[in-house]
């Protein structure tokens, strides 16, 4: 399919604010769908053999959800004037490779394993995925470029001094 002409189309502030919304209740209802079904079939069906260390990776998760939450909520926040018109619908968490993208990712990730966890204690290995992103984000976006980056090229400018300096050496010598 050939690529569209012209400016891409971009959304307004009304829906942005309304698909935030949207994504911060499905998100959190995901996180709450996943945390109920593990904690009530964990300790109904399985009580007597949770661990202490299960038990901490249960509240890590918790902990997890309660944090992306924050982090959503706060950063969709819209901004009103006194007169409550929308000034700024906040930062768009559907936008691709933002922020939102991989607050969601973690939820996602999270759900997936606490639910996995009811059938073995080894998916809660899942998690350190996080971690390992995480480096692979901080690389490719912030060490990578900055370790591999060419040094700058000479400027006509630079040429110029350099000549210069040269011509003054040269003299002194």
């Amino acid at each position: 399919m050939p690529p569209q002409k012209g400016k891409t189309p971009t959304k307004g502030a009304k829906q942005i604010l309304m698909e935030n919304t949207a994504t911060v209740s499905f998100y959190r209802n995901m996180a709450i769908a996943a945390g109920l079904t593990y904690n009530l079939l964990a300790f109904t069906l399985f009580a007597e053999s949770l661990s202490y260390g299960v038990i901490f990776l249960d509240v890590f998760v918790v902990i997890i959800y309660l944090g992306c939450y924050q982090m959503m909520v706060y950063i969709s926040r819209p901004k009103y004037t006194d007169s409550n018109q929308l000034v700024d619908p906040g930062l768009d968490l559907n936008m691709e490779g933002g922020m939102g993208e991989h607050v969601k990712d973690i939820v996602i990730l999270s759900s997936i394993t606490h639910v996995l966890a009811l059938i073995s204690n080894y998916f809660w290995l899942l998690l350190l995925l996080l971690p390992i992103r995480a480096f692979w984000l901080l690389w490719t976006n912030i060490l990578g470029p900055w370790f591999f980056q060419e040094a700058p090229e000479d400027t006509e400018q630079d040429e110029k001094k350099r000549k210069k300096m040269e011509r003054k050496m040269k003299r002194y010598q």
